[in-house]
């Protein structure tokens, strides 16, 4: 049972200025799979976490590309679930919203949330590895490659260079306007939630902590426990495909929505 405190909802109910993170929890109840759940299928054999590196990328193009070919498949056949949507609908009462996550899909968008700030990049936006133009990827769902899971990168219409995934991987800073504009959020909200994520990914975990020290209050939203836990003002036990709808419809289901978010 979920304990929505009162004093969690007139807090929600009176602030201006919300900023929401997001991590790989959000995305696995739509059913895309988290670095640390097993791979399956030709993938059951790798580490995620080793393929998602510069050096992975430089010693076998094929594989690191064929892999995330195939997490694009993944994005591209999920839904945006519950807790997307429940985000969405926080923007109709809220005058100042900020959506951050450390998610590379676009389910987000596709619920219709509106200038999002993707920390960690963005799958379906791929890019050259050395000119860094912009490279546009078939429609559609990829097709497995003939073989097995390995596939050729493409390359850049401009220079002629390997396109790379347009994420950021273990070992890379995070862009940096990207990484500005969720300081700037965190440190100017006076409510934030951090929800299906383990906060143990920095510097991301660190908004948590800005938003804290910044005098909002801060709720953590997660199955299971978190490091964040013990610094965070309330911690609401359970999936954000759960929570975050509950929580919308407790704190505002009988108010006038104020109106568009700036």
């Amino acid at each position: 049972m979920i304990n929505l405190d009162k004093t969690i909802i007139k807090a929600l109910r009176a602030a201006t200025r919300i900023a929401v993170l997001t991590g790989a929890g959000v995305s696995a109840e739509s059913g895309i799979p988290t670095f640390r759940d097993k791979q399956t299928g030709l993938w059951e054999n790798f580490d995620a976490a080793a393929l998602a590196t510069p050096d992975a990328f430089e010693r076998d193009p094929t594989l690191v590309w064929g892999w995330y070919e195939w997490r694009r498949g993944l994005v591209l056949s999920a839904q945006p679930n519950a807790g997307h949507r429940a985000i969405v609908a926080m923007t109709d009462y809220v005058p100042n919203f900020t959506l951050i996550t450390q998610n590379v899909d676009d389910l987000h968008e596709r619920a219709g949330s509106t200038k999002v700030i993707h920390l960690h990049g963005e799958l379906l936006k791929p890019y050259c590895e050395s000119c860094r133009r912009p490279h546009s990827l078939a429609e559609g769902i990829p097709n497995s490659p003939p073989g097995g899971a390995r596939r050729e990168p493409p390359r850049c219409q401009s220079c002629g260079a390997r396109i790379r995934p347009g994420v950021v991987w273990f070992g890379e800073s995070l862009p940096q306007d990207q990484w500005t504009a969720a300081r700037e959020a965190a440190r100017h909200c006076d409510f934030f939630i951090c929800c299906g994520t383990s906060a143990l990914v920095q510097p991301a975990a660190s908004l948590v902590d800005i938003a804290i020290d910044a005098g909002a209050t801060a709720v953590q939203i997660n199955p299971n426990p978190a490091d964040a836990d013990d610094s965070v003002t309330f911690t609401l036990r359970g999936p954000a495909g759960t929570v975050l709808p509950r929580l919308v419809a407790a704190t505002w289901n009988s108010d006038k929505r104020r109106g568009p978010a700036c």
